[in-house]
């Protein structure tokens, strides 16, 4: 049987190669015309939307930790849950999304934001997980 702590690791795994991503789309090895739909035109734009993604991928990470426990709570547990709730949300739209892409690389994410949300579903319906 697979754990909460198990899901979340493998989340988080996805996530910091997400990370890694984005800070070489931010370095330019990636050309950034490739990403965000093609809509980046200047490389302020592309800094800008980056940061953004890096902060709510970090955001997203430490609430992984915070539900399977690596991290003092700081947050309830209810709070953590609905947030995460919302980000599976955003990872079904997001996959959606990635299905009509543009560009392949785009449509190969369709892969990671599935398993994101289905990830999410599981550590998120793990018995003692779920807002009283």
């Amino acid at each position: 049987m697979t754990t909460k702590k198990t899901y979340g690791k493998i989340l988080i795994g996805i996530s910091l190669l997400v990370l890694v991503f984005h800070l070489l789309i931010v370095v330019k090895v990636i050309p950034y015309q490739i990403t965000w739909g093609g809509k980046l035109k200047t490389d302020s734009d592309m800094y800008a939307f980056e940061a953004a993604s890096i902060l709510i991928n970090l955001f997203f990470v430490y609430l992984v930790l915070h539900q399977i426990g690596y991290v003092r709570p700081r947050l309830g547990q209810r709070a953590v849950t609905i947030l995460l709730w919302i980000f599976f949300g955003l990872f079904v739209l997001n996959t959606i999304g990635n299905i009509f892409a543009v560009t392949q690389l785009e449509r190969w994410f369709t892969i990671l934001t599935l398993a994101n949300a289905f990830l999410i579903w599981k550590i998120n319906r793990v018995p003692g997980t779920n807002p009283q």
